[in-house]
């Protein structure tokens, strides 16, 4: 006589390999999400320091004449002081210290412990009556720096918890 030995169900032992696959799936997921995560972080700091470049470029635009009065070192303020030239008419002086101002509140809002610095070389055509409206003959560069913790992680164990220094470069003519 012969039997038949049938096995019905799972063994233990596939059931736990089947959960061990399963779990290194989901770490391997859960990895991804935080490189996912973290890039898109540096990503959105990115197009923030874009968008403040370009924001004070079209300030030095709107206030030709005077573009040399916008090179300086931008700390990014806390904000205690006032943008001035809230009068209905404004000086041209006034308004570079306004949006010097402004710009420093911006950088200090919208990118972690930013510091920015714009230098400009050429000459300011016109003069007399002409300034305030004449163009600008030559190339301003502007260098916004952050920082933040990025992917990019030093070699040495002992500055891995360090966030890293960003930097932002661009070259226009106002």
């Amino acid at each position: 006589m012969r039997i038949l030995n049938r096995t019905r169900g799972f063994t233990l032992l596939e059931v736990l390999i089947a959960v061990l696959v399963f779990s290194l799936g989901l770490l391997g997921v859960a990895g991804l999400m935080v490189v996912s995560v973290r890039t898109n972080h540096s990503a959105y700091l990115r197009t923030q320091a874009s968008f403040l470049a370009e924001s004070m470029a079209d300030r030095m635009r709107g206030n030709l004449g005077h573009t040399v009065e916008y090179v300086d070192e931008y700390e990014g303020s806390d904000g205690t002081g006032e943008p001035g030239c809230q009068a209905s008419v404004c000086t041209a002086a006034a308004v570079v210290a306004r949006d010097k101002e402004i710009w420093n509140r911006q950088l200090r809002e919208f990118l972690p412990n930013a510091d920015a610095s714009i230098n400009c070389e050429g000459t300011q055509l016109g003069t007399g009556a002409q300034t305030g409206t004449a163009p600008f003959n030559g190339l301003c560069t502007m260098i916004i720096r952050w920082t933040e913790a990025g992917l990019d992680r030093p070699a040495d164990a002992s500055s891995r918890d360090q966030p890293a220094t960003q930097t932002f470069a661009w070259v226009f003519q106002p």
